[in-house]
């Protein structure tokens, strides 16, 4: 019987499962636990998920994390045909966060006034395309109310609300998931407000509650984040992060 798992396992496997139902679709996971959590994916449960190697080709194999073992590959994805993807609804972008809202708007690009923030960061990117154009999830190392907040102070990835104003313009915005290192959350709720869905093993509704900067949808029940089994444990530390790199981003 495998080790149990630890915290950082437990979000690389809650971060597979917001890959689930994706089937031929490119996933674009950005950070080491999301990047780990599309490789379990797909040697799993979603075996058509498309990875690429981070350049032009897609990958038929599964690398470790850090691997610069040549790649097995089964098609080519130049910088030109990304697009094609992005404009029809096939890529699911797992990405950063360092601000978010109840409704799923995210701040990748300044704190503060935008005319003279306090913190300038990485800039919108493509957020504002990823989160119109295809499904987004985010992954937060660490849960608190910094990135939590009532309201972003730059909207770089575009929530519920904003959407519903965009109309069919925002026909395949989709945040499927927010993973962090306490909780899962969805926005599968009536007024499309963040929704708990699970807490962590050893973590409780309250400590989400207090590391969380706006008022959660709270159901009667909350789960705990489903552990991964012992196949999986496996393929996470033999397989696909054999030097623990997933450690590194949550202890």
């Amino acid at each position: 019987m495998s080790a149990p798992a630890t915290r950082a396992e437990v979000c690389v496997a809650a971060c597979a499962e917001a890959f689930r139902g994706d089937g031929e679709r490119l996933a674009s996971p950005m950070g080491t636990v999301p990047a780990i959590g599309a490789r379990l994916a797909k040697l799993t449960f979603e075996p058509d998920l498309l990875l690429t190697d981070g350049v032009a080709t897609l990958r038929a194999d599964v690398d470790a994390v850090g691997s610069s073992t040549p790649p097995v590959i089964e098609g080519t994805m130049p910088y030109r045909r990304i697009f094609d993807l992005v404009w029809w609804g096939r890529r699911h972008v797992m990405m950063g966060a360092s601000q978010i809202d109840r409704f799923g708007n995210q701040n990748i690009s300044a704190v503060g006034d935008w005319k003279q923030p306090k913190v300038q960061l990485l800039g919108a990117r493509g957020a504002p395309g990823n989160t119109i154009c295809h499904t987004t999830s985010y992954w937060v190392a660490k849960h608190n109310r910094r990135v939590f907040v009532e309201r972003v102070d730059f909207v770089s990835g575009v929530g519920y609300d904003r959407a519903a104003e965009l109309g069919a313009g925002a026909r395949f915005h989709e945040i499927r998931r927010v993973v962090t290192d306490l909780c899962v959350l969805d926005f599968q709720t009536e007024t499309r407000s963040a929704r708990l869905v699970s807490v962590h093993p050893g973590v409780t509704v309250d400590d989400v509650v207090a590391a969380t900067g706006f008022a959660l949808e709270i159901p009667a029940s909350v789960p705990e984040t489903a552990t991964p089994g012992d196949e999986a444990l496996r393929l996470i530390r033999e397989v696909i992060d054999p030097t623990a790199q997933r450690d590194r981003e949550v202890r």
